[in-house]
């Protein structure tokens, strides 16, 4: 099963891997290490980021080294984008109204 890159980020010890392998290829027991939960729980992880493209895996000897892709961020960033203007749009709407002069309120007349 082919998973989407979204659901990799939206785990947070899933986000900390990503930023552990941005730095340096990692094997498996290096990764755990890291971590307080069990090498199984990690090797799960591991396979979900593995199916996001995020994560590729490399066989050295007896070891598996783990390195981050990290291309498949840019769908995350494209998605981003168009809410970052949008939103960007209406903060410098925002900005503008509040520049402008206020206007004293005129009281409404009793009958």
């Amino acid at each position: 099963m082919r998973r989407d890159v979204f659901q990799a980020i939206a785990d947070p010890t899933r986000r900390q891997i990503i930023g552990l392998l941005a730095n340096a290829s990692l094997n498996l027991n290096s990764i755990a290490d890291n971590f307080d939960i069990s090498r199984p729980a990690i090797s799960k992880h591991i396979r979900i980021l593995t199916e996001c493209g995020l994560v590729t895996i490399k066989q050295e000897g007896r070891e598996r080294y783990c390195s981050a892709d990290l291309k498949q961020l840019k769908t995350v960033a494209d998605w981003t984008a168009q809410y970052h203007a949008f939103w960007s749009g209406k903060l410098d709407d925002l900005e503008s109204f509040l520049a402008k002069p206020s206007r004293p309120r005129r009281k409404k007349q009793s009958e």
